[in-house]
């Protein structure tokens, strides 16, 4: 089940990128909204990981 649920999330990061490439080639309005989505979940998964390692940088050495 999990394998399922792994290659369901992968066809969609993929699908995610392949419509980023093709917004930017001047796809339908469709394909620039999953761009734009796809994106802005990078982006919110990206300041996750950001704010985690922070916090694990916190309670020690602050030399990065």
């Amino acid at each position: 089940m999990i394998i399922v649920l792994l290659i369901g999330v992968l066809a969609l990061v993929m699908g995610g990128c392949a419509c980023v490439v093709w917004a930017e080639l001047g796809g339908p309005r469709w394909v620039r909204g999953v761009a734009k989505a796809t994106l802005l979940v990078g982006d919110l998964v990206r300041s996750a990981h950001r704010e985690q390692r922070r916090g694990l940088n916190s309670g020690g050495d602050d030399g990065d």
